[in-house]
């Protein structure tokens, strides 16, 4: 039952949140620059991590899960690709910024809205592409374990012998990398924030540490203990407080993200790239 409150609270803040967070970005910035279309797209997969979430409300109030195998995988698949795409849409931003301050120039013809776009749909048909042999996978032994439960088959001993270790692990190594890589990105933008900033661009430098310090807790506290539960074999019956608090990440992009940046509010973005060479301000 403390599940049911949890996922509920999460859905009834989460919701009005990630939908007006991404109404205004729609609405003010209308894609006008690859911060933006990164945002959106954070913004949209938060947005349906919440909405999966009332079928686990439903299920963890009640006990019982009588709407089928193919619901639960469903649900189960939207839920955990939407957690993998928040950390990669929150990296991708990192990455952004770190093109932006560390190489300005060199980084133009990469910065701009249609490369965005190319990688956010690589990210979304990569998921579902991976999604697929899992589902695939947990059906099958959901089915031949004759599981009547939803959303922890791993607690079963049939199911553990079985889950093969690509499928176990692969949670864990993304996450990994992908924290991994905001805090090599940190590392840069803080040292060249504090020495080797060139006099071309112009840079906010609260605004930017903000950025990257919100990334990394991010990670810290709402994804790393996901990774860390999914590889130790004994700590896997901490496996739903674990992803109880990577959901609660979807109410904090919005808070802490979103309107710590000025620029959210702003309708233009000074970080567009252009064609002429001039000082770029960093939001």
């Amino acid at each position: 039952m403390a599940y049911a409150v949890v996922f509920g609270c999460i859905v009834v803040l989460g919701l009005p949140l990630n939908a007006a967070s991404l109404w205004i970005l729609i609405q003010r910035h209308r894609l006008k620059s690859p911060s933006a279309v990164f945002m959106i797209n954070l913004a949209l997969a938060d947005l349906l991590l919440v909405l999966s979430l009332p079928m686990r409300v439903y299920y963890y109030a009640t006990g019982t899960w009588s709407l089928g195998v193919i619901a639960c995988v469903g649900i189960s698949s939207l839920f955990s690709n939407n957690i993998r795409a928040s950390a990669i849409f929150i990296t991708f931003i990192g990455v952004d910024r770190l093109l932006a301050v560390v190489f300005p120039l060199r980084s133009r013809h990469l910065r701009n809205t249609t490369n965005s776009w190319k990688a956010c749909g690589l990210v979304w048909i990569s998921l579902v592409a991976l999604s697929i042999p899992e589902s695939v996978g947990i059906s099958r032994l959901m089915q031949d374990c004759n599981l009547t439960t939803c959303f922890h088959p791993e607690r079963f001993p049939c199911v553990k012998k079985q889950i093969p270790p690509s499928l176990k692990y692969v949670h864990s190594c993304s996450m990994l990398t992908l924290l991994a890589v905001n805090c090599i990105a940190t590392s840069m933008v803080s040292w060249k924030l504090r020495s080797h900033l060139s006099d071309s661009v112009q840079v906010n430098k609260m605004n930017v540490m903000l950025i990257f310090a919100t990334n990394l807790l991010m990670f810290f506290i709402f994804f790393l203990p996901v990774s860390l539960v999914l590889s130790v074999e004994k700590w896997r019956n901490a496996v739903e407080p674990a992803l109880c608090l990577a959901c609660i990440n979807c109410c904090f992009d919005p808070l802490l993200y979103y309107f710590s940046l000025d620029s959210f509010w702003n309708k233009k973005e000074d970080d567009e790239p252009n064609q002429n060479p001039q000082p770029v301000m960093i939001r």
